[in-house]
């Protein structure tokens, strides 16, 4: 018989963290394919037939001319970069959430209950975590990066692997070169600040409505995996431009498109420097128009806003990959931060022994 008296044992920051870090590697393993058409999409310029560039073609080229293979380029690096990432944000977002909600309950009347946070300060403590979660793990995103996308003079590599493409980074950037697009990546700590910011405060009138109802006081999976993609639909629209030019600055398709001469282990910016995100937004600005920013033409737009079923190439390619892999992880987390407490409690079982 189960029992289901026992109280629920809070998770602590590390335990959290590790909850996050293992769904994060679930829910972008299961989408994994997708990501890596979805960075070849946003490391190339827009072409002349737009269909190309859709995520089947692209999905379809890949397995073509590089097998089952190419599909999975760089899943190593990205796993390693996903669970870091993951662990780091949860663990840096748990550890400034509870240590403010404690500093706001000290100055609370004493018996005084603590109302929910407003999504003003949902947002900001998100964007805190995810900011420091992103200096501690870039150097992993644009290693696995650099796997995905290939050279950006378009040659092969010899040896691919992790520890291969960081010597090769460092070849030609220096150390600081493992930091490439961490200043995008600070603007880009919105996106998980917006995506979790607005899950929270959803889910709170959510669970307000079922409370009213007498329906339950949890959300369902199906709910949660709703609530998540509408969250991270939210997150990728607004950011999306700045998603694409960091992916262009650490793939170095930018600076091809700058006019640079880009050769493999070679230092190349002896006179040159890299291409920043507003140059590359404002080049692409002026090129292509608003539009441009999310990789789609203005007839795509239009197709966006009454749903149809054509292809809006990148945009469409980040939403497609960061809604599934989000919402999994969301409908999965109740589940993984129950496997985390026993992984927790089983490590401090045989620490005492």
């Amino acid at each position: 018989m189960a029992v289901q008296s026992k109280p629920v044992q809070k998770l602590t920051p590390f335990g959290a963290a590790l909850a996050g870090a293992l769904g994060g590697c679930f829910s972008t393993a299961v989408v994994y394919p997708l990501d890596v058409a979805k960075t070849r999409i946003q490391a190339t310029r827009k072409g002349k037939g737009k269909e190309n560039l859709s995520m089947l073609a692209v999905l379809l080229r890949i397995y073509k001319s590089e097998g089952l293979s190419g599909l999975y380029r760089g899943f190593g690096a990205t796993m390693l970069n996903t669970f870091s990432m993951q662990y780091a944000y949860f663990f840096f977002y748990s550890f400034v959430r509870n240590h403010y909600i404690t500093r706001l309950t000290r100055k609370l009347p004493a018996g005084s209950k603590l109302p929910p946070l407003s999504t003003a300060a949902e947002l900001l403590l998100g964007a805190v975590a995810g900011a420091l979660a992103q200096i501690f793990t870039i150097p992993v995103a644009v290693i696995a990066t650099r796997q995905q996308v290939g050279r950006a003079d378009g040659s092969s590599r010899n040896d691919d692997s992790f520890f291969a493409v960081a010597r090769e980074i460092i070849a030609e950037e220096g150390v600081t070169g493992l930091w490439l697009g961490i200043k995008p990546g600070l603007v880009l700590t919105v996106n998980p600040a917006i995506t979790y910011g607005v899950f929270e405060r959803v889910k709170s009138l959510v669970l307000l409505a079922q409370a009213k109802a007498a329906s339950g006081n949890k959300l369902s999976p199906l709910l949660s995996f709703a609530i998540g993609a509408v969250s991270k639909t939210l997150a990728t629209v607004v950011t999306y431009p700045y998603i694409m030019a960091k992916v262009r600055i650490q793939a170095r398709s930018a600076d091809v498109e700058d006019g640079q001469d880009v050769k493999p282990l070679e230092p190349h910016h002896a006179h040159t420097q890299h291409v920043g995100a507003i140059r590359i937004l404002s080049r692409v600005l002026k090129k292509e128009g608003f539009a441009g920013w999310y990789q789609v033409s203005s007839y795509d737009l239009l197709e966006v806003f009454i749903l149809t079923n054509r292809d809006y190439q990148g945009m469409q390619a980040q939403i497609t990959k960061a809604v599934i892999s989000q919402a999994l992880l969301f409908m999965s987390k109740e589940q993984f931060e129950h496997w985390a407490l026993e992984i927790m409690i089983m490590a401090a079982r045989i620490s005492t022994r």
